[in-house]
């Protein structure tokens, strides 16, 4: 299982999510970048369970410990490693799971890749847990974008069919990025999160869970920036996305909503601005033409599926004795897994929009 992605930043995850503890190793990485690392806890304490019963109650402390590539803070070159250790795991809670798959989990495609030795507490390595890993590694690369003028935000735009305001994908700026970082809740309007929080604790309340939509946008890219056929932004990006648990989909811009649109409806027009830059009237785009980037703000939707771990009763099979069974499955686990995948959107935002300028512009 060899959990590494490799395109200008290599990133290697390890642990899983009832282990003594999981990391990440993050390769090439620029020497002699300053990283604040009360600013890698505080990106951490953003995905970190809440006490609204939006979220599971296995609360974290995820303090990051250093192990290497960093001294004085500052980046030496070599790989970076963090590790976070696992402080409240409930093993137990998993007994009856060794041989009965849960249905819309990993279980029985694990069971049978890894021959049923595979960790099955907590998910093991398929755990969101894990996602802890990519926004500690997120959190370094968002500190180096930022030096550069590049800045990458997100929050939940929808919750089963409870919609929050969506971005301005023209001519959003840095400060509304901060505040959206700085929401307790990722959702903008005050009337759209109650609602979001009442849908999610009902389908909480009554054993199941609901899916939803995080949208995250990033400005400050320059124009110019990807490489097709393979390694174009969006593929680049979805690689990452893909990788965060629960993912089902993700869209660019106007997405399939374009598919409903004329040529001309859907074309940016281009202009120069005052400033003599070259920007677009809109951003259907979402700010990447054929894999390369255009100058404009990257805008894109990532869709989560509602949580696989629900406690109604459900059918299911027995690996060991090849039966049909029934299946009620016990422990901790988020009602709507959208709401934690917000900061974790964003960390795999940072990874891959860096990566492609360091492919683009090299270690500078």
């Amino acid at each position: 299982m060899p959990s590494i992605w490799n395109n200008g930043l290599k990133i290697s995850i390890f642990g899983e999510s009832h282990s003594e503890a999981i990391g990440v190793v993050i390769d090439n990485l620029p020497a002699g970048k300053p990283i604040d690392m009360a600013q890698v806890r505080n990106f951490l304490r953003r995905r970190q369970a809440k006490p609204d019963g939006t979220t599971t109650s296995r609360i974290e402390p995820d303090l990051p410990q250093v192990l290497s590539g960093l001294i004085n803070d500052t980046t030496t070159g070599t790989p970076l490693c963090l590790m976070v250790q696992n402080t409240n795991t409930h093993s137990s809670d998993y007994d009856n799971l060794k041989t009965t798959v849960r249905p819309g989990h990993a279980d029985y495609t694990g069971f049978v890749k890894y021959h049923g030795a595979n960790d099955i507490r907590g998910g093991g390595h398929f755990s969101g847990r894990l996602t802890a890993c990519m926004v500690a590694a997120g959190a370094i690369c968002g500190q180096i974008l930022a030096s550069k003028g590049i800045y990458a935000g997100a929050h939940l735009l929808s919750v089963n069919h409870i919609e929050d305001q969506k971005l301005d994908s023209i001519s959003i700026t840095k400060q509304q990025i901060e505040q959206l970082q700085a929401l307790p809740f990722p959702v903008i309007q005050e009337k759209t999160r109650t609602e979001i929080i009442d849908l999610i604790n009902d389908a909480r309340m009554n054993l199941n869970s609901v899916g939803g939509v995080v949208e995250c946008i990033a400005i400050g890219m320059p124009a110019g920036i990807g490489s097709p056929i393979f390694d174009g932004i969006e593929s680049i990006l979805s690689s990452l996305m893909f990788a965060i648990p629960g993912v089902k989909g993700i869209e660019f811009g106007r997405g399939f909503e374009c598919t409903k649109l004329y040529g001309s409806e859907n074309n940016d027009e281009f202009y120069i601005d005052d400033a003599n830059q070259v920007k677009t009237k809109t951003n259907n785009h979402g700010g990447i033409l054929g894999g390369i980037t255009s100058g404009m703000p990257i805008d894109f939707r990532v869709a989560f599926k509602p949580t696989a771990s629900i406690s109604t009763k459900q059918h299911t099979i027995d690996v060991k004795t090849y039966q049909n069974t029934t299946l009620h499955i016990v422990g901790r686990h988020d009602p709507c897994i959208a709401v934690r995948a917000v900061p974790v959107v964003e960390a795999c935002c940072n990874i891959g929009l860096l990566s492609a300028f360091i492919l683009e512009h090299g270690l500078d």
